[in-house]
């Protein structure tokens, strides 16, 4: 019996190094989907601790620099200083494909002109066009990308929800079933 056990303990640690490395390939969910099922509970905790920490690390380390005036990706997206597949655009608002998405559909849409709004938690009461249109633009991206039956928006708000640029962002995900909970 306790040779079975080694046997078991073994193939799981060759399955998971295996995972881990395709986790550098592909998205947190195909990570999430196959490796979590292998794991004991001891381990799972310890290796999705880690995952977590350097997204933590990277969103408090774009919140310190938040207030810096300096221009962000996003910024220089508008300026097509740097190309993106863009789905929708108007005066007010752009919306773009995002680099690693994570659902079939993931856009990004950001207001053109920041206007104080690093992160919704910075909203004031003269930004409520911008987040209305914000809104709207998320409902015109879904039906352009045929998910308007079924589609998620997420906002993140500063370090603790792991935001990692400062300029107001909604992503819609969609084209896939979504969880519940989702974070």
């Amino acid at each position: 019996m306790a040779a079975g056990t080694s046997f078991l303990r073994q193939c799981i640690a060759t399955a998971t190094r295996t995972l881990v490395t395709a986790k550098l390939k592909h998205s947190s969910n195909h990570f999430t989907a196959f490796l979590l099922p292998l794991r004991t509970r001891s381990r799972r905790l310890t290796i999705c601790a880690g995952i977590t920490n350097n997204e933590e690390v990277a969103a408090k380390a774009a919140a310190s620099h938040a207030d810096s005036g300096t221009p962000t990706i996003f910024d220089k997206i508008i300026a097509k200083e740097i190309p993106s597949d863009i789905v929708y655009e108007d005066d007010k608002v752009l919306a773009f494909r995002d680099i690693n998405p994570q659902a079939p559909v993931h856009i990004l849409i950001i207001p053109k002109l920041r206007d104080g709004l690093a992160e919704l938690g910075k909203a004031e009461a003269r930004h409520g066009e911008i987040l209305g249109q914000l809104l709207y633009a998320a409902k015109i991206v879904a039906e352009k990308e045929g998910i308007v039956e079924g589609f998620r928006v997420v906002i993140n708000s500063g370090a603790s929800a792991c935001q990692s640029v400062y300029h107001l962002h909604l992503h819609v995900l969609g084209g896939r079933q979504m969880k519940w909970p989702p974070g």
